[in-house]
């Protein structure tokens, strides 16, 4: 098998919303919208989808007491994404902190409750030389 990407998919009740949270606060670019249900936002070559829907997500409440995810995603510099969400005013669920098993991570909801997590290897990319 070769798998050349993963997409999840987020549900909303407000999909103008969830695409404004996802551009305007984290970055991401509207890929594409589909008669007002449906949307994908990206970043590079990484992707969202997006789904309105009438009733909130049924696992948001299961995944914040838990201490569980809907979206992980992996980041070269933690504390520049750090300060960009701070900056735009993100819900912080859980401040940068380092983890036992080797990544540094901060945790975000999303508008609809999603929780999302932003991590990297734990090497700070300020303090790594380059080899040219």
């Amino acid at each position: 098998m070769d798998i050349e990407q993963l997409v999840p998919q987020l549900r909303t009740t407000d999909l103008d919303r969830a695409i404004h949270f996802f551009t305007k606060k984290l970055g991401f670019a509207l890929a594409f919208k589909y008669q007002g249900f449906y949307a994908g936002v990206s970043t590079g070559t990484r992707m969202i989808h997006l789904k309105r829907v009438d009733d909130p997500d049924p696992g948001i409440d299961f995944v914040r007491h838990g201490q569980h995810l809907h979206v992980y995603i992996s980041v070269r510099d933690i504390h520049a994404a750090f300060r960009q969400v701070q900056e735009a005013g993100v819900t912080v669920v859980e401040g940068i902190s380092e983890r036992p098993w080797g990544t540094t991570e901060f945790v975000i909801e999303d508008p609809d409750g999603h929780t999302i997590y932003f991590g990297s290897d734990g090497q700070d990319p300020r303090s790594q030389s380059s080899v040219r």
